[in-house]
């Protein structure tokens, strides 16, 4: 038994090195600061806030001490600049950490969000980009018919009908119903579209489901591993429950897909080129889109029966980043211009100019009835200046997704923000939450005041988008964000255009310190006036 003692010695020596000696001393990442005291020999403390929801002031709170790289494990840095800094991280060659496939797979088949490597992402964006670029949206009949119908059959009215009544609304749970039927209509048709505004009881069981799952994504984007062995020891730390509300939810967006599927008009089936819509029935634009080159791709799905969930995959993760980021953003900036009525006196002045205008109850047709009546061009209500400065400072200082977006050091090391070489996988990331607080580019930057983008000049204006990264930056960069705009820009038009917006209840208005970050309280409670 005594050779045992020196292999025994060889062990020790071997750990004490490779996980002491080594990420404490020697390793490139030891020349970084480091975040906490245990973070250049243990992940434990960034996992703990991460699971206690506290990472992203956490993370800022380090940035502010250190600088522009900390190290927050053995094996991860975070970075906070531009210039060696995001441009080099976002801009190619670092690909994406496990986290997404680990957090956003759908049917355990990848989407365009949750794919780690560049090629095939950039393919699947190559097949439906142009439905969700600027001009093709902002020309687009199918999305100027669903505008109409959202606007003024169903948000108007049922504001109109709260003001009458004097009932306040929860405008978190709104903005959810309001962008989920816009982002569902656009994918599907309008004719497959939810109607969440007015549907309460399946507005409120979707929204259950949905948000039920959230306390436990943790386990399954950092220690999937964990949490599969404990499940084999009978321990169920993620309950049974969770991944039967994502079934439901997988099973309702493929009967989307289905009747979708049977919408798709004849000429249709190559391109969507829609010329007159019905004023119910739309053509459903996204996935007609994606449904020709997947059924085409090189090399072909592997069987058949995967191409429905290749398309369900992808429009799943559209509706569901769809409705809750440009949800949450609606909700900030109602809650910041009801704090300030005359900044909303202001701003309704401006929407005034619009032609034709946006009032309700509408100028009565012939038929008495929506269907005729227009509404403002996308490309006037996006020159608006006031507006623009209003949206894109909630953008900046609630971003919906202010956390880091981890990607993995390539083969080539690579410095970042003056620190050594780094060698191949290495997670790093960064985060909008710091990059939006860098207080030389943003003065008084825990404040909201979209008079930073009236006044800027030009030179400081460039400077600020460079910092701005609410939609990523890099080939990566939301592919959604223009249809977000676009679409958030024209329900904050119309409801103050026509109301006056109070506060009744906004208790726990704060952010969650989370990736994705709603208000705490879950709700924000507005009273609606009718202006006159």
């Amino acid at each position: 038994m005594a050779y045992l003692t020196p292999i025994a010695v060889i062990f020790s020596v071997y750990v004490i090195y490779k996980y002491l000696v080594y990420p404490i001393f020697v390793s490139p990442l030891s020349k970084i600061p480091n975040a906490h005291f245990s973070s250049c020999f243990s992940s434990l403390w960034i996992l703990w806030k991460r699971y206690k929801e506290e990472e992203n002031k956490t993370i800022h709170a380090a940035h502010s001490k250190h600088g522009n790289i900390v190290r927050l494990g053995p094996n991860e840095v975070s970075i906070a600049c531009v210039d060696e800094g995001i441009r080099t991280v976002y801009s190619g060659g670092f690909e994406k950490w496990s986290w997404y496939p680990n957090q956003f797979n759908n049917y355990g088949v990848p989407n365009m969000f949750s794919m780690v490597d560049s090629k095939p992402h950039s393919i699947r964006k190559r097949m439906i980009s142009n439905v969700y670029s600027k001009s093709y949206l902002q020309s687009s009949p199918e999305l100027h018919q669903i505008s109409k119908t959202m606007i003024f059959s169903r948000l108007l009215s049922l504001l109109q009908e709260a003001s009458t009544k004097r009932q306040a609304l929860d405008v978190l749970e709104l903005n959810f119903s309001s962008t989920m039927d816009f982002i569902i209509a656009f994918i599907f048709g309008l004719q497959n579209s939810t109607n969440f505004l007015q549907d309460i009881p399946s507005r409120k069981h979707w929204l259950s489901i949905y948000q039920s799952r959230r306390p436990y994504r943790f386990w399954d984007g950092e220690l999937p591993g964990v949490a599969s062995f404990l499940k084999k020891l009978g321990i169920h730390i993620v309950p049974a429950w969770v991944a039967d509300a994502s079934r439901e939810l997988e099973a309702w967006t493929l009967e989307k897909c289905t009747a979708a599927a049977s919408s798709i008009p004849p000429s249709s089936k190559e391109s969507p080129s829609p010329i007159h819509p019905s004023p119910t029935a739309t053509e459903p634009i996204v996935y007609t889109q994606l449904h020709t080159p997947l059924a085409l791709s090189t090399p072909p799905p592997p069987t058949p029966s995967l191409l429905p969930f290749l398309i369900a995959t992808e429009l799943h993760d559209h509706l569901a980043a769809g409705h809750e980021t440009s949800g949450i953003t609606l909700t900030y900036l109602m809650h910041e211009l009801s704090l300030r009525p005359s900044l909303q006196s202001a701003l309704r002045t401006e929407l005034l100019t619009l032609s034709p205008p946006l009032t309700y109850p509408p100028p009565q047709s012939p038929t008495h009835d929506h269907d005729h009546i227009d509404i403002p061009t996308p490309r006037s209500i996006d020159s608006l200046p006031l507006l623009h400065a209003c949206l894109t400072e909630t953008l900046r200082l609630h971003a919906a997704i202010p956390g880091p977006q981890p990607r993995i050091t390539p083969s080539t090391p690579t410095s970042l923000a003056g620190s050594p070489p780094l060698p191949a996988g290495v997670r790093v990331s960064a985060q909008a939450y710091t990059l939006h607080r860098n207080a030389a580019v943003f003065p008084e930057p825990e404040k909201w005041k979209p008079e930073r983008w009236l006044n800027a000049g030009e030179e400081k204006e460039r400077e600020m988008g460079r910092w701005f990264w609410t939609f990523g930056s890099g080939g990566r960069m939301c592919v959604g964000r223009h249809f977000a705009v676009q679409e958030m820009k024209l329900i904050v038009a119309a409801i103050y255009t026509n109301f006056t917006t109070h506060i009744v209840d906004d208790e726990g208005i704060e952010q969650v310190d989370a990736y994705t970050a709603g208000p705490r309280g879950n709700k924000l409670v507005l009273s609606f006036e009718h202006v006159e």
